[in-house]
């Protein structure tokens, strides 16, 4: 096989990893019908079939690495490509795994994977997209430390907390001062608004009690765990960490659409 097809199946495979299939099938097609264009345009017209900024950056690096190691393939070979790339990714990806996360009180017959282990691990296998979300955020230096190294090596870092003293009106983010300046700077951080939130009969507004962190939409920790050290520690908490499958990706795009939707703001 000669060595560019290798190269431009290697960049398919890769694009797979980081975009949703069905982007990677979009992707494949716009290829298809504008690739044999003059290469701006084939860029331009490519990427104006993309949804989000991040899978644009995506799919620009492998046009960028198509026209520069391999351009004599040409679009219908690339597009076949992609197509199979994006077939053997998510033929992987459901090949999911679940395992129960669980802090408290252990008989001598059960072990399950620890609370903080399993978040540990979530952003410890980040390397493009992470998005941690939870109600509570304190006293959790190693989880600090992980997101501060995960943003460091590239990835991008989605940060939604529950901004209890800001719903109260009195202008605090206490979230944010737990986790401290290191990991705020690293982070885009969001929130729900007050008028975003529904309210019921007697005026209480809604909370953010989600908690959750996924990474590169494969892996996910759920969990009723807030990211404390109680929670890691001396609580009963109860979750499940779901490595592959399609629920990782949802969770994630879920959050992602609520972000261009406006329902969370960015502090």
């Amino acid at each position: 096989m000669p060595h560019e097809h290798q190269q431009i199946g290697t960049a398919a495979a890769r694009l797979a990893d980081r975009l949703p299939h069905s982007v990677m099938m979009t992707v494949a097609d716009a290829v298809a019908r504008y690739g044999g264009l003059e290469r701006a345009a084939a860029q331009q017209m490519i990427l104006h079939c993309v949804p989000t900024p991040d899978f644009r950056v995506a799919t620009a690096e492998f046009i960028a690495h198509w026209h520069s190691t391999a351009d004599r393939i040409g679009a219908e070979a690339v597009a076949v490509a992609l197509v199979t790339a994006a077939q053997c990714e998510r033929d992987h990806r459901h090949g999911e795994a679940v395992e129960v996360v669980w802090t408290g009180p252990e008989p001598a017959e059960t072990r399950f994977r620890q609370t903080e282990q399993a978040i540990l691990e979530v952003v410890n296998s980040a390397s493009e997209r992470l998005t941690v979300v939870s109600y509570a955020v304190y006293r959790i230096p190693r989880i600090r430390e992980a997101l501060v190294v995960a943003a460091g090596r590239g990835a991008s870092i989605r940060l939604i907390v529950e901004t209890p003293n800001r719903i109260e009106g009195q202008g605090e983010y206490d979230c944010l001062r737990a986790l401290g300046g290191d990991v705020a700077s690293a982070c885009s951080v969001y929130y729900w608004p007050q008028e975003n939130r529904p309210r019921d009969d007697n005026g209480k507004v809604g909370i953010l009690h989600v908690k959750c962190a996924v990474g590169d939409g494969y892996r996910m920790f759920l969990s009723s765990a807030n990211f404390t050290e109680y929670a890691f520690t001396i609580n009963m908490e109860l979750g499940l960490l779901v490595t592959g499958g399609k629920f990782p990706e949802q969770v994630e795009r879920h959050f992602e659409r609520l972000v261009e939707a406006g329902v969370l703001v960015r502090v």
